[in-house]
């Protein structure tokens, strides 16, 4: 026996596999669909002895047998009144599978993005995201609901039509196939043009590239527009579009010929019996029934071009679905986040970078290169350095966004991959710098720390982050929704509601990036007593640029080229006048910077 294959299906095989999810429905949908199809020709076969009848008669019309002409007619008329009937119900049924299809796809994708590392996010973009699982997901949605029974009917189509071709005869019917097939040959001419697949796959990356640039752009208008730029001052947008354009344009001219020669000839198929008919009218004795046949034929053969025309559209369909299709079984072959069959819980919650080395995907320069340190449980840490050096890099690996390449992390003495994700979300608070507020009151957004803590809670934790003052201001206090008409926080603001959010999550392990990074002189020196106070007995690692926010740190680390290069406290690592030595240095003459009125800057 041959070995079986594992591999993933792909095109049509993958569409049918996804189609399947809700197998009885497409298979009625297609049956359906199948003898709608087939029902579609019964008028023509009705026009066909109605023709033969009335040249049968001729001249004598008054010998036709009308009885049978009306039950002829009412053949007809019932042929497409049960193809509307049998098409009607094969899309209700492919409508319900498509979109209990459709709801499955979803959830699985957004159950899929849930267990995948969180750093994936942080590197793919939430524009590409956006549109594989808006778009693109959608699209198999409009497969199975339209284009399946489309292709199930048009697969069918050719066989009843060739069928009747043949048997009415044989001659008319070779030229009307010779017409399809020169049809046929064109159309696979323009599908296979310069790599119609590459081209497909070229067109959906600029597409996606397109579509992630267009989002960050619009998050970025305000900034745009206030520094009186276009559209150009965003390089990124710019090269994405000119990139869509470059490659779209010639690939649509290239069709140009081939689409115009296959509808030319598609719904010109009559002139290839015109010829053969002529030659055969100055041959044949029986003038009746040869007219019979070439009338039927000239009625019969501009149906051929619906049905090459519903070939065609479900062929340029299929192959852009499958590109989306293709998108999303990327983001679903993304590995999941690896959780341990034996999980482990930390009895106590100090942190222990052991010989940590990590590298993100397609950067050739490891982020952190052996990197051992150990942030105790009451003690804040803090992480300082030049810009790339890798301390954002370290707040993203203690929660597992990635998992280390080389050596450990371990909370409590327990390596965080021997911990469930669930409960290592639950011991580890954030603030980043980006913070994102959902469109809800403000006594919602900081209970999203924790979603059993009552008001008091939360207002104490509201003052605690320093920001309990201006919310008392806005016009419905702590119940305003954010994002509303004329409510709108700033940069400030809306750090420390972040901080609340994490006070009152109130986890063992705080994790700081840049938390004060907004935060004017006035309120830094409160939100650190904030720190202290509140934070009494965790453990809290600070990433941090203002060397002002790190001096009462417990211990200090000094990161550069993603190398641990010095760590102690802040008056030791001056003493020994290193790395952050020059740091300070350089940090307290920025402090002392001024400008004269022709804009050149002096120290005072």
């Amino acid at each position: 026996m041959g070995k079986q294959s594992n591999q993933p299906k792909k095109g049509i095989a993958r569409l049918l596999e996804i189609a399947a999810i809700k197998k009885p429905l497409v298979i009625t949908s297609t049956a359906l669909s199948a003898l709608a199809s087939i029902a579609s020709f019964v008028p023509y076969i009705a026009i066909y002895y109605i023709i033969s009848q009335i040249l049968a008669a001729y001249p004598r019309f008054d010998m036709l047998d009308t009885a049978s002409l009306a039950r002829l007619g009412w053949l007809a008329l019932g042929g497409i009144l049960l193809n509307i009937t049998l098409y009607f119900a094969a899309l209700m049924c492919s409508h319900l599978a498509a979109f209990g299809t459709l709801y499955k796809l979803k959830v699985d994708f957004a159950s899929h993005l849930a267990r995948v590392p969180l750093g994936f996010h942080i590197l793919i973009g939430s524009g590409k995201l956006r549109k594989i699982m808006d778009e693109n997901i959608e699209k198999i949605e409009g497969f199975i609901a339209h284009q399946l029974p489309d292709i199930v009917a048009s697969l069918v189509a050719p066989f009843v039509m060739v069928s009747i071709l043949m048997l009415v005869d044989w001659r008319l019917g070779l030229c009307a196939l010779a017409g399809i097939a020169v049809a046929i040959l064109v159309q696979i001419r323009a599908y296979g043009n310069d790599g119609a697949k590459t081209m497909m796959d070229a067109y959906q990356n600029a597409l996606e590239d397109m579509n992630n640039a267009a989002v960050e752009y619009v998050r970025g208008i305000a900034v745009v527009k206030a520094f009186g730029q276009s559209v150009y001052s965003l390089r990124r947008m710019y090269e994405a579009i000119k990139a869509y354009t470059k490659m779209v344009i010639p690939y649509t001219l290239s069709w140009e010929n081939y689409m115009s020669a296959f509808t030319t000839i598609v719904n010109n198929i009559y002139l290839f019996l015109v010829p053969v008919g002529i030659l055969i009218a100055a041959t044949t004795s029986d003038y009746a029934g040869f007219a019979t046949r070439f009338i039927f034929y000239l009625i019969f053969v501009p149906s051929i071009a619906t049905v090459l025309m519903k070939i065609m559209y479900a062929t340029n369909n299929g192959m852009q679905i499958n590109g989306g299709v293709e998108r999303m079984d990327e983001i679903l072959a993304e590995p999941e986040l690896p959780q341990p069959r034996e999980p482990k819980r930390a009895k106590s919650f100090d942190i222990a970078f052991d010989h940590v080395g990590f590298s993100y995907a397609g950067q050739e320069t490891p982020a952190l290169a052996d990197v051992t340190f150990r942030a105790e449980q009451g003690q804040i840490t803090a992480v300082v350095g030049p810009s790339g050096g890798g301390k954002t890099t370290i707040a993203h690996l203690i929660p597992r966004f990635f998992d280390v390449a080389a050596g450990s992390i371990r909370i409590g003495g327990i390596d965080v991959r021997d911990m469930t994700s669930e409960y290592l979300m639950e011991q580890v608070s954030f603030v980043f710098q980006d913070v994102f507020l959902f469109k809800q009151s403000i006594l919602e957004n900081i209970r999203l720390g924790n979603q059993s803590a009552t008001d008091e809670q939360v207002i104490a934790a509201a003052k605690a982050a320093q920001c309990h003052e201006f919310i008392e201001k806005l016009p419905q206090s702590y119940h305003t929704v954010i994002g509303t008409a004329g409510i709108h926080l700033s940069g400030g603001e809306k750090q420390r509601i972040a901080i609340a959010r994490a006070i009152v999550k109130d986890a063992p392990v705080i994790v700081l990036d840049e938390a004060t990074a907004f935060s004017d002189p006035e309120n830094e020196h409160l939100i650190q007593r904030a720190f202290e106070t509140l934070m009494k007995g965790k453990t809290v690692v600070m990433i941090a640029h203002r060397l002002s926010t790190v001096r009462g740190a417990n211990k200090i680390l000094v990161l550069e080229h993603g190398k641990l290069i010095e760590q102690g406290s802040h008056e030791a690592l001056l003493a020994i006048e290193g790395r952050y030595h020059d740091l300070w240095s350089v940090y307290n003459k920025t402090l002392n910077w001024k400008m004269d009125r022709k804009g050149v800057v002096e120290h005072a």
